[in-house]
């Protein structure tokens, strides 16, 4: 189960699935559980949260069908790829660009510095969460992909110093 590659589509995004599936108090024990281990083999999930086997491996089909898990991915730390410096890009879209949201985000999510792209409500329209080796490349990437965007009206950009994952969630 663990060793499972797949992702599903985002909830809100073109093929997402019907998130309206009842999730009962087993559902939220087995999404703990993942949430804490997503590697863990159906057996001991199974013995963590008090069904079978056979229960369990059913109930983790059927979130994943509905798009309740999304996927299991590895948690792979930047730094590793050699990409130590991280930083979030807050976007904002020109007036001319709001029927633009959909192609911006395929283009700008494919771009090997993006890790996450957040449409968020407030003044801006877009958090990018981005990996880089450097300010160069950091300075590069905001020229290339963004400042030369004509979708794009303006950029804002944070330095992450430190990241915890809240707990849970590893």
């Amino acid at each position: 189960m663990g060793d499972d590659p797949s992702t599903g589509p985002a909830a809100g995004t073109p093929g997402a699935k019907n998130l309206r599936r009842a999730v009962d108090p087993v559902d939220r024990a087995i999404l703990h559980v993942l949430a804490e281990d997503a590697r863990i083999t159906n057996a001991a999930l199974a013995q963590r949260v008090g069904i079978a086997a056979s229960t369990c491996l059913l109930r983790v089909r059927a979130l994943r069908e509905s798009g309740v898990v999304r996927g299991f991915h590895a948690d792979v730390d930047p730094r590793a790829l050699g990409h130590d410096l991280q930083a979030m890009i807050a976007v904002k879209l020109a007036a001319h660009a709001r029927g633009s949201m959909g192609p911006f985000v395929a283009r700008i999510s494919r771009q090997p510095e993006v890790l996450d792209v957040y449409f968020v409500a407030g003044a801006n329209d877009y958090l990018l969460h981005v990996a880089v080796a450097s300010t160069a490349e950091l300075r590069d990437f905001v020229a290339e992909h963004l400042s030369r965007d004509p979708d794009v009206g303006l950029t804002e950009t944070s330095l992450i110093f430190e990241h915890t994952r809240a707990a849970g969630r590893r």
